[in-house]
């Protein structure tokens, strides 16, 4: 299929997402959409709605005509070379809404075929949003297939799990040509000098999905003796987290083992910081760091750039940052663990 008419078809795709007013006047107009919300929250407690239409709204804003042609500039020759579809087995994961839509649209737009392996954690999303894909562009039926069995019949694998299952990734897809992602993690470097904005942005950053996803901040490096108490203040109006049974259960769970073995920590009531050198921080706790001065947070960022997915901040880094606010919504140029899947798909028409 020509790029062009891909280009075109994502676009109107984008348009729905977004319910851009004179294009679709409700969502309730896709019924496969809002059935998949519907049930997604159902299947997977940690779905409420309002991630899920903020997941759909962010990927429907991303796919504006300019962002894709400024996206696939860099590509448009070994696209236009891609004249041998491979088949794409693309293994998903489920932590948050949707969250293997970006390797979709690379198989899709590299001209590719996509056989996707969903997480039973989220496994009415990316079929819903696929349905609507071939409703706008029937051929592309003949480019996507989901399997629930036995991944296989495939060229090249994209596989993404936590640091446990990429073993047996590579062990069961080493043999082809493969992106295998881990854990990582988003963090925070705070100056102290953060207005209310930033510091409400980078709430968001923080409790969107509960934080279970790979861009959520859950570590902040601060300067010595900070006071968290803006910081409180500022991510009050994220409380309503705290009302969710599961996020609750963790908030008491870890709580209690804090409390019981006297480990120093501060609680606002729904959050909990904690001194701590590790950067996967579960639900409900955020972990910190103290530093001296920004020369000593990059270099551990460098050190240990393989943990860490983004950097939030308003200072200026090396390894780029986003702003506060904005860890949830990523470019389609942001590719997951800095590895660009374009270039892998297209190079892969060579072999």
């Amino acid at each position: 299929m020509k790029t062009e008419n891909l280009i075109q078809t994502f676009t109107k795709l984008g348009k729905i997402l977004r319910k851009e007013e004179n294009y679709i006047s409700s969502v309730s107009e896709y019924p496969e959409i809002l059935e998949a919300i519907n049930k997604s929250s159902i299947l997977n407690p940690w779905f409420i709605a309002k991630n899920v239409e903020f997941a759909l709204q962010s990927i429907g804003s991303s796919l504006t005509i300019d962002n894709i042609r400024k996206w696939i500039e860099p590509y448009e020759e070994k696209m236009a070379e891609n004249n041998r579809p491979k088949t794409i087995g693309v293994v998903m994961a489920g932590n948050i809404p949707i969250v293997g839509f970006h390797d979709f649209i690379c198989v899709i737009l590299s001209g590719n075929k996509f056989l996707g392996k969903l997480s039973s954690d989220d496994s009415k999303l990316i079929p819903a949003v696929a349905e609507q894909l071939v409703r706008i562009e029937p051929g592309l039926s003949e480019f996507i297939e989901f399997t629930e069995g036995k991944l296989e019949g495939f060229d090249a694998v994209i596989a993404t799990g936590s640091n446990n299952t990429s073993r047996y990734f590579e062990y069961y897809f080493g043999k082809y040509p493969h992106i295998i992602r881990k854990n990582r993690n988003g963090v925070a470097v705070l100056s102290g000098n953060e207005s209310k904005q930033e510091l409400e942005g980078l709430g968001q950053d923080i409790f969107m999905y509960f934080g279970l996803g790979c861009r959520n901040v859950s570590k902040l490096f601060v300067p010595k003796n900070y006071n968290f108490n803006l910081f409180f203040k500022a991510v009050e109006k994220f409380s309503f987290v705290g009302e969710h049974h599961k996020y609750r259960n963790n908030y008491d769970y870890y709580r209690s083992i804090y409390l019981v073995n006297s480990i120093e920590h501060l609680d606002n009531g729904f959050l909990m910081v904690k001194k701590d050198a590790g950067y996967s921080s579960p639900p409900s706790v955020i972990f910190f760091e103290e530093y001296d001065n920004f020369n000593e947070v990059e270099d551990r960022l460098k050190a240990d750039e393989e943990q860490i997915q983004c950097v939030v901040s308003n200072a200026t880094f090396s390894m780029g940052v986003v702003g506060f606010g904005s860890a949830q919504k990523p470019e389609l140029w942001d590719y997951a663990d800095g590895i660009d899947t374009m270039a892998f798909l297209l190079d892969l028409s060579k072999t």
